[in-house]
């Protein structure tokens, strides 16, 4: 069973030490000794809640807090804020700040451990999100999917996901991955945001598939720039021999050996404006068949059905 990860930000070693002699038998923790290096870690090891003093050097847990809401990807990771006693302005400034709780030094182990416990538990509760991402999940989207069929106003789903993405993941590993799936992440999010507003809608089905919704009119354009977004920055996630030979080495699901092209996204669109959508399932099989015409081109692309049915 997954432990639960905990990144520690202070720059007391010895708070450090009590800290993960109270948490490591039961979470798996992380150190940072300031706010910026937190926000470094933070976007690689995927914490599920972080504990962080308030005084610090380079950034502070004020400050810290503040750069991680404004992170689309990580602002719902809940931060429980360490201050000293007497320092009733620093909690105020921290809770304004972002932070999910506090704690005053010096703290009772048991007490933190049932502020974890419960800050933990409410947020899996109130999140139908990917862990990974923090995007809404499949409840989500079927129920997103059902709400646009209802008000029956044109609308179109785009179905992403990565091509020669396996490939990448044998070499690189999962790590490596795991931040091309949030880097896809941010960019539906962004593009979706800045084309449609607050009536678009972003969700993670689960590994490297994504679904949007926006109006079918935009849809289009949308897609376009999700994949000049992609293709801008996913050279950057190999090393410089890889980024030169445009290639990997490496094995398909089959265990032949072949030469792989950088990671791609795929994007099928089914839309209600040439056919009527009248059940949720009807979108994913229309989904999975335009994702599955997209990936044979070989680069990144979208398909959508213009057939009338």
């Amino acid at each position: 069973m997954r432990k639960e990860r905990i990144l520690i930000i202070d720059d007391d070693a010895d708070i450090r030490d009590v800290l993960n002699l109270t948490l490591s038998e039961h979470f798996t923790t992380f150190e940072a000794n300031n706010g910026q290096e937190g926000l470094d870690i933070v976007k690689t090891k995927n914490p599920d809640l972080i504990i962080t003093d308030y005084n610090m050097p380079v950034m502070n847990g004020a400050e810290f807090c503040r750069h991680l809401r404004r992170d689309i990807l990580l602002r719902h990771l809940p931060i429980i804020m360490l201050t000293g006693k007497g320092e009733t302005k620093d909690m105020v400034t921290g809770i304004e700040s972002g932070a999910d709780d506090y704690l005053v030094k010096p703290f009772e182990p048991e007490a933190l451990l049932a502020r974890i416990r419960m800050i933990l538990k409410r947020t899996t509760r109130s999140l139908d999100a990917n862990p990974l991402t923090h995007l809404p999940g499949n409840s989500s989207i079927m129920e997103e999917f059902q709400n646009h069929i209802d008000i029956g106003k044109p609308f179109a789903v785009g179905y992403a996901d990565l091509d020669k993405f396996k490939v990448y993941n044998d070499k690189y590993g999962f790590e490596h991955g795991d931040e091309i799936i949030r880097a896809l992440a941010r960019i539906l999010i962004e593009t979706t945001l800045r084309h449609c507003g607050q009536e678009a809608f972003v969700g993670h089905v689960g590994g490297d598939d994504f679904i949007f919704i926006c109006d079918d009119a935009k849809v289009d354009a949308v897609s376009s720039d999700i994949i000049d977004a992609f293709d801008k920055i996913v050279p950057s996630f190999y090393n410089e021999s890889d980024q030169r030979a445009g290639f990997i080495v490496g094995t398909d699901r089959q265990g032949n050996s072949i030469k792989a092209g950088l990671v791609s996204v795929s994007i099928g669109i089914v839309s209600n404006m040439n056919q009527k959508i009248t059940h949720v399932a009807q979108i994913g099989e229309l989904g999975a068949e335009l994702k599955k015409l997209a990936k044979l081109v070989g680069k990144s692309n979208f398909q959508r059905d213009q057939r009338k049915r």
